[in-house]
């Protein structure tokens, strides 16, 4: 059970990151993003994907891994893409973002449905989840807002794909649906791990350090 709580685990090790570093832009940030990308990418290619179009008919997959891609580019438009990587600094701002909030919040509680029956989704979660703490903690202390919504904000960010997790394996109503959700959640998970490998770049250009962090990810996503 303990796995589970890997998200929250990623959330607060973002802020304690941020936290000591004094705000400061965190070095190497779009490697370990680019890392994450391909890590998230290739466990939802190598274990939920096939699992998915086991138990669904094949246009009909592929036809909820489209409304998984549409909805995360809704969910973008109020996030503004905080999912993989962006987020715009709004200094000396007193007004809680709430849009930002609430979308980033549904798209972590999505992504924890697939964990329970897909055990090493935990993994790719916690990578992805990593380096976007790390860039929302930081967008949140450079704002200015008060600590304790910065904590709050973190909190129930931190705790929605547990939520998630623990809705498709305790709420029997969900069994259902979970195959549907689950393709969803795989279009989240393309969108987001595809732009964050794309925008990795420079120029469309990668370098050497960023193609060694995509081929590791890769690899370790394939062993586990």
């Amino acid at each position: 059970m303990n796995k589970y709580l890997f998200p929250i685990y990623a959330v607060v090790l973002g802020f304690v990151i941020v936290s000591l570093s004094k705000n400061k832009a965190f070095k190497n940030i779009k490697i370990l993003l680019a890392f994450s990308g391909a890590f998230l990418l290739s466990i939802t290619v190598f274990d939920l994907l096939p699992s998915v179009y086991d138990h669904l008919d094949a246009k009909q997959t592929g036809l909820f891994i489209m409304i998984g891609i549409l909805l995360q580019i809704f969910l973008e438009f109020f996030s503004k893409g905080a999912e993989h990587g962006h987020v715009h600094i709004n200094k000396n701002s007193e007004v809680f973002p709430w849009l930002l909030f609430v979308s980033l919040c549904l798209h972590a509680f999505l992504e924890g449905f697939p964990i329970h029956q897909h055990n090493d989704m935990v993994y790719g979660v916690l990578v992805h989840k990593i380096p976007i703490a790390i860039l929302i903690s930081t967008y949140l202390f450079q704002s200015d807002y008060k600590l304790h919504k910065i904590v709050l904000f973190l909190v129930f960010f931190g705790l929605m794909t547990p939520l998630g997790t623990y809705f498709s394996n305790e709420i029997t109503a969900v069994d259902t649906y979970l195959h549907f959700i689950n393709a969803i959640v795989i279009g989240i998970f393309l969108h987001i791990s595809t732009t964050i490998l794309f925008e990795s770049s420079e120029g469309h250009k990668f370098n050497l350090s960023k193609i060694l962090a995509i081929i590791v990810a890769v690899a370790i996503a394939y062993v586990i």
